[in-house]
C-alpha cells in the first residue's frame, strides 16, 4: 500500500474515532439542535403524563409536543431542594446542556427552560430508539467487539464529565445507548455541587466506592477545553443557572482533573492517555 494512502486512512480513522468518542450526537443531529431548542420552547403540548415510582423520584412529566407536522416527546421537571436524600435543582439540567455545548462534548440532549402549569422548569428532548445501560445489563446484551474500543472511550469521557460537574448520582438508567452504540447522558439535576466533599476529591478515581474508575483515555481536544475554562468564560454561558460559588467549584475540580490526567500521563505515557 502506498504511503500516501496509509496516511489518508490513518487520518480518516482518527477523525472517526474523535467523532465517535468526543461528540456522541452525529453532525446531522447537532445541526438540528437549535431547531429542537426552539421546538421545546414553543411547541404545543398535546399530551402530558406524570412519571412516578422508584425511577422517577422527582415526579417529572413526559410531554408530547406538536409543531406543524412534527411531534416529539420531552421530559419536563422542576425539582428544588432536598429530595430522597439528594439536593435537586432543575436549573442544573440546563446548565449541564449549556456547558456540554460549550465544551463540545455533545453528549447531553437539547434542554431549555419552559413554564408548565405556571411553574418554571427544565424541558429536555426525549431521545427515541435507545435503551438504558441498566436494560443492557439486565438483558445481558453484549457490546459488539467492534464497538468495545469506542464504548470504553465514551465511558472514560463520561467519568471526566461527571467529575467536572460533580454529578453525584450517575447510574445506569441515566446512560442511554443508541442503536449504533453511541452514548447519550441524561438527568443532571444532582450535579454542580460546591461543598468540600466535591471540591477536595473527584468522584471517579482509584478511590471510587465501586472500585477504581479512572479517566484512562481522553481526547486531547477535550482536555485543552478543560484547561481553558475560566469564570469569565463559563458565566455568560450558564447565566443564572449556576451561582458564582457553583462556577468556582467547577474551576476547582478542573484543577483536580488536570492533576489526575498528569498523574496518568506520568504513569502510563502521554500516548496511552491522550488521543
Amino acid at each position: 500500500m502506498k504511503k500516501g494512502v496509509v496516511i489518508i486512512m490513518a487520518f480518516a480513522m482518527a477523525v472517526l474515532g474523535t467523532v465517535q468518542a468526543f461528540a456522541q450526537f452525529t453532525p446531522e443531529e447537532l445541526a438540528e439542535h437549535p431547531k429542537w431548542e426552539e421546538f421545546l420552547r414553543t411547541a404545543e403540548i398535546i399530551k402530558q403524563d406524570q412519571l412516578r415510582g422508584d425511577q422517577a423520584v422527582t415526579s417529572p412529566w413526559q410531554l408530547t409536543l406538536k409543531s406543524g407536522d412534527v411531534v416529539r416527546d420531552a421530559l419536563w421537571k422542576n425539582p428544588v431542594g432536598k429530595m430522597a436524600g439528594y439536593l435537586e435543582g432543575w436549573q442544573y439540567e440546563i446548565a449541564a446542556y449549556l456547558l456540554d455545548k460549550y465544551l463540545g462534548l455533545n453528549m447531553v440532549p437539547p434542554t431549555i427552560e419552559r413554564r408548565f402549569h405556571e411553574d418554571r422548569g427544565s424541558i429536555q428532548l426525549w431521545i427515541p430508539d435507545c435503551i438504558t445501560l441498566k436494560q443492557k445489563t439486565e438483558q445481558k446484551i453484549k457490546t459488539p467487539p467492534v464497538k468495545i474500543f469506542n464504548w470504553n472511550r465514551c465511558t472514560y469521557l463520561q467519568r471526566a464529565w461527571d467529575n467536572l460537574i460533580a454529578n453525584e448520582d450517575r447510574h445506569m438508567n441515566q446512560i442511554l445507548l443508541t442503536k449504533d452504540w453511541r452514548m447519550i447522558l441524561i438527568d443532571h439535576s444532582r450535579s454542580f455541587r460546591s461543598s468540600k466533599k466535591f471540591t477536595q476529591e473527584l468522584i471517579y478515581t482509584e478511590k471510587h466506592r465501586e472500585g477504581p474508575k479512572l479517566m484512562s483515555e481522553l481526547p486531547r481536544a477535550f482536555v485543552e477545553k478543560v484547561k481553558a475554562l475560566t469564570f469569565e468564560g463559563i458565566k455568560p454561558v450558564v447565566g443564572e443557572c449556576l451561582t458564582d460559588e457553583e462556577i468556582n467549584a467547577v474551576l476547582v475540580r478542573r484543577v483536580l482533573i488536570l492533576a489526575e490526567i498528569d498523574r496518568l500521563v506520568q504513569k502510563n505515557g502521554e500516548d496511552k492517555v491522550l488521543y
